[in-house]
């Protein structure tokens, strides 16, 4: 049975309610899901999942939150190849603070492109602004994204 690691970024939980709201989507799909609320580089690459799904709210100004900087540290320090890394990623915030509006999630997709992880599909933002409940908008787009990969 193929792997999905579900990375879930966040701090007030929403990311990690959006996480477990999907997982039942990818498991009717045929995977088996791990969610990583506190995601390590090894949860990653060892062994890489044959699918990963990013779910990142952003703090501060654009900031990663601080449940993922193992991850998200570990990646610009030791700056792994990532390759054959498929992932997708779904990014929250709040479009009240322009300029740092999906900020983490936007930095977190860069860096992964720049160790060569290959985004399947566009990036999800979700403005909590517009969607308060961001599983509202992240069900509809998995259920498409996973039909994508079929």
């Amino acid at each position: 049975m193929p792997r999905v690691g579900i990375y879930v970024a966040t701090v007030y939980g929403g990311a990690l309610d959006v996480a477990e709201q999907v997982a039942p989507l990818f498991e009717s799909a045929g995977y088996s899901v791990e969610i990583y609320e506190e995601p390590h580089l090894a949860h990653l690459t060892d062994p890489m999942p044959e699918l990963v799904l990013f779910c990142i709210s952003t703090t501060g100004r654009g900031d990663i939150p601080g449940n993922f900087s193992a991850l998200s540290d570990a990646l610009e320090a030791q700056r792994p190849d990532l390759q054959p890394l498929r992932y997708g990623l779904i990014a929250m915030g709040d479009s009240n603070y322009e300029e740092s509006f999906c900020g983490a999630g936007r930095k977190l997709d860069a860096l992964l492109e720049t160790l060569g992880a290959q985004r399947l599909g566009e990036r999800l933002e979700v403005d909590a602004d517009e969607t308060p409940m961001a599983d509202d908008a992240a069900l509809p787009w998995v259920e498409q994204w996973l039909a994508e990969q079929a």
